[in-house]
């Protein structure tokens, strides 16, 4: 392990790269937007709220690390939906950075894990319209810069 690494006592890499509101690395020193802490896990209220914030800001990136904490918490019963709920995050990241075969690719995945939930949605999740926003996003729909997606109903 190279001793220039910033890392966490675990050796696991730090976010400590300043990042643009994409979540790109900047160079060291750059000003950049601030990140979502490597340990944050909120509850999945909380968490749906915070993400809708930052997708709504523009900043899917940071609303998909939100996610991803609250994903690696969850029970299994809901480990995919909150998974495939990052994924979608990631998705639009991918997209807005230009990378239209890697968006879809993630997208559909979000779609495809997100959807069993849509019968009884946890948290009041609008699962069955975020499925069919992802797949229409992946498919060349919606512009990648339209109105974010709602996570609740």
């Amino acid at each position: 392990m190279s001793p220039s690494r910033d890392r966490d006592a675990a050796g696991r890499p730090r976010n400590a790269r300043p990042r643009d509101g994409l979540g790109r690395p900047l160079p060291h020193g750059a000003p950049g937007i601030p990140t979502t802490p490597d340990d944050l896990i909120l509850p999945p209220a909380e968490a749906l709220r915070e993400a809708q914030r930052l997708l709504d800001a523009g900043r899917p990136f940071h609303a998909h690390e939100v996610l991803e904490g609250t994903w690696k918490a969850a029970p299994d019963t809901e480990r995919d939906l909150w998974r495939g709920l990052a994924q979608l995050a990631v998705g639009v990241t991918h997209a807005r950075r230009g990378n239209h075969t890697g968006a879809a690719r993630l997208l559909q995945r979000a779609a495809l894990r997100i959807e069993p939930y849509a019968a009884a949605a946890p948290y009041g999740i609008a699962v069955a319209e975020l499925a069919a926003w992802a797949r229409g996003l992946a498919s060349g729909g919606p512009d990648q810069d339209a109105v974010p997606p709602r996570l609740t109903s």
